[in-house]
C-alpha cells in the first residue's frame, strides 16, 4: 500500500496526530449564514457547547445498579428532572421486534419539554427506548444497552426548539440511534456509539417534510469494530442530513474506531414527504451549508498492530524528504 509521506505525524495511545498547530474552532463567520441567525436560544445552546464540551468518552460501559420494569411509558413532565441513578430501565410488557415500525406506546420514557432525564440504562425490552414528542428535552448519561427500533425519537417542537444530549452512549443499533423528525436543533456531546447504522438522522421521509433541521455534533467516539447488529444498510454514516430541506450539521472533534466496512462522518440525502418513500444519498464529506466540517476534526484510532506499522512508518519518514511515496 502506497501512501504520501510527511514530516510531523504521531500516534499517542493509538490516536494520530500531527505536529502543526490544531485549527481552532471556526468563528461565527465561517458557519453558514443560516446557523449564525438561528435565534438567540438555540445559538446560546450550540455556542456554550463548543466552548465548554463534555469529556469525549473512553468506550466504557457503565455498570448497572439495579433493574426497574415499567408496565406503559414513564412521562418525565416539564420541570421535572429524572435521575434514575444508574439503575436498568425497560418495559415489563414489551420485547424488541427489530425494525419493526412502532410508537410512543413501545418506548420506556417520554420526556416533556423542559424535562431532564439523567443517568438511566436503558434495557433489551423495549422498543422505542425514550420519545422526546414535543423537543427541547436534556437527556444527559443516558445509556442504551442494546437498540432495538431506535433509541432516542425527538419530534414536534418550533424552529427554535433546542433539544439536548449529553454524555452517555449506545450501541447494537441496526439503523438509527438518534432519529429527529421535528423542528430546530439537536445538540449532541460526549456520546460514544458502538455499532450502528446511523448516529444520528434528519428524518428523510416523513409526511411533515420538508422541514429543515439543525444539528451540533461535539465530542463523539464512534466505535465500529464490532459488528453484532443486523445492519440495514450496507454504508455506515456517523450524520445523516437532508441537503434539499436545507438542513445543517456542526462536526467537531469525532474519533472513530474503523472496521473495513465502508463508513462516512456525514452524508448529505434527498429527503422525502411520503412514508415508504425512499430518501437518496446525494453526497458524502464535508460540504458547505449541510455537513460543516474538515477532515481536521476526524481523529482515526487504530488497532494496535496498525498502531505498530505506523511507528515502523514514522522512522521511515524521518529519513525521507517531505512527499515522497513509500511503502508500508
Amino acid at each position: 500500500m502506497y501512501m504520501l509521506c510527511f514530516p510531523g505525524a504521531l500516534i499517542k495511545d493509538g490516536i494520530i496526530t500531527t505536529t502543526k498547530a490544531p485549527k481552532a474552532n471556526p468563528t461565527p463567520a465561517t458557519l453558514s449564514p443560516m446557523l449564525q441567525f438561528i435565534g438567540s436560544a438555540a445559538a446560546l445552546a450550540i455556542g456554550a457547547t463548543i466552548a465548554f464540551g463534555a469529556p469525549i468518552p473512553d468506550g466504557t460501559w457503565p455498570t448497572s445498579q439495579g433493574n426497574v420494569s415499567f408496565p406503559e411509558v414513564y412521562i418525565v413532565k416539564s420541570g421535572e428532572v429524572f435521575d434514575g441513578g444508574m439503575k436498568t430501565y425497560d418495559r415489563s410488557d414489551i420485547t424488541c421486534l427489530g425494525q419493526t415500525e412502532s410508537n410512543l406506546s413501545t418506548a420506556v420514557f417520554e420526556v416533556k419539554p423542559g424535562a431532564t432525564l439523567k443517568n438511566v440504562i436503558i434495557g433489551t425490552n423495549q422498543m422505542e427506548g425514550v420519545h422526546c414528542e414535543m423537543s427541547d428535552c436534556t437527556i444527559e448519561n443516558v445509556w442504551w444497552e442494546d437498540v432495538c427500533e431506535d433509541a432516542l425519537s425527538i419530534k414536534g417542537g418550533s424552529a427554535s426548539s433546542v433539544s439536548r444530549v449529553i454524555g452517555g452512549g449506545a450501541r447494537y443499533a441496526d439503523d438509527k440511534v438518534i432519529q429527529h423528525n421535528g423542528y430546530g436543533t439537536v445538540v449532541v456531546d460526549g456520546f460514544f456509539a458502538q455499532d450502528f447504522g446511523k448516529l444520528y438522522r434528519s428524518c428523510g421521509n416523513c409526511k411533515s417534510n420538508p422541514r429543515q433541521r439543525f444539528l451540533n455534533m461535539s465530542n463523539i467516539y464512534a466505535d465500529l469494530a464490532v459488528i453484532r447488529s443486523k445492519r440495514s444498510g450496507k454504508n455506515v454514516s456517523i450524520v445523516m442530513m437532508n441537503g434539499n430541506f436545507g438542513d445543517e450539521a456542526v462536526l467537531r472533534n469525532i474519533y472513530v474506531k474503523p472496521t473495513m466496512a465502508r463508513f462516512t462522518e456525514c452524508a448529505s440525502s434527498y429527503g422525502v414527504n411520503q412514508s415508504g418513500a425512499k430518501p437518496v444519498v446525494l453526497t458524502n464529506g464535508p460540504k458547505m451549508p449541510v455537513c460543516q466540517y474538515t477532515y481536521d476534526d476526524v481523529h482515526i484510532i487504530q488497532s494496535k498492530q496498525k498502531q505498530g506499522q505506523q511507528e515502523q512508518q514514522e522512522q521511515l519518514e524521518q529519513q525521507q524528504p517531505s512527499g515522497k511515496l513509500c511503502v508500508f
